[in-house]
């Protein structure tokens, strides 16, 4: 009897870590917004023109989602831009010399542990936009629309940013 107490005690404890860890949906993930940017392929061409269609995308994103107060406002705003991500996506592939589309969606995706500059985001179910250049089976590029943390610089390295720092920041001087 002892011995079935303490496996059971132990199955009660790793199916509890499994579900408080294993692919949730979680208030925390119920807040974000997140951008997953999938290339056709993995050849170097098809990851370099992914980077330069991120940048161009994030650009675009970047005065649009702003301004909102709430994820609910965001997803509102981005899926109403759908078809201008892709032509954004477009232009910049056909540019590079690419003949493939671009295909963007919203919708709910499995996302593992990831860091930005210091923000852990738990792995889980999220809401995010969902952009495949050509086929979308190569390496991808991932990162936050709602709130506001990743932004690209002038030279296009990604930097990240903080809506909620800068609110503080403002409000504290």
């Amino acid at each position: 009897m002892k011995k079935f107490l303490i496996a059971l005690l132990i199955l009660g404890g790793i199916a509890g870590i499994a579900f408080t860890f294993g692919g949730k949906t979680s208030d925390e993930a119920a807040s974000y917004l997140r951008v997953h940017i999938r290339a056709d392929s993995n050849e170097p061409q098809a990851q370099a023109v992914k980077y330069k269609v991120r940048d161009k995308v994030v650009e675009f994103l970047t005065p649009l989602v702003a301004s909102c107060e709430s994820k609910e406002e965001a997803m509102q705003k981005t899926e109403s831009a759908l078809g201008k991500i892709e032509s954004v996506a477009e232009s910049v592939l056909r540019a590079n010399g690419f003949d493939y589309g671009a295909r963007a969606s919203l919708r709910k995706e499995d996302f593992p542990t990831r860091v930005y500059d210091g923000v852990t985001l738990d792995a889980g179910v999220y809401d995010a936009l969902i952009l495949e250049l050509g086929s979308g089976k190569g390496d991808n590029w991932w990162c936050v629309v709602y709130p506001p943390l990743c932004f690209t610089s002038g030279n296009g390295n990604v930097v990240y940013k903080s809506k909620i720092a800068e609110i503080i920041k403002k409000f504290f001087g």
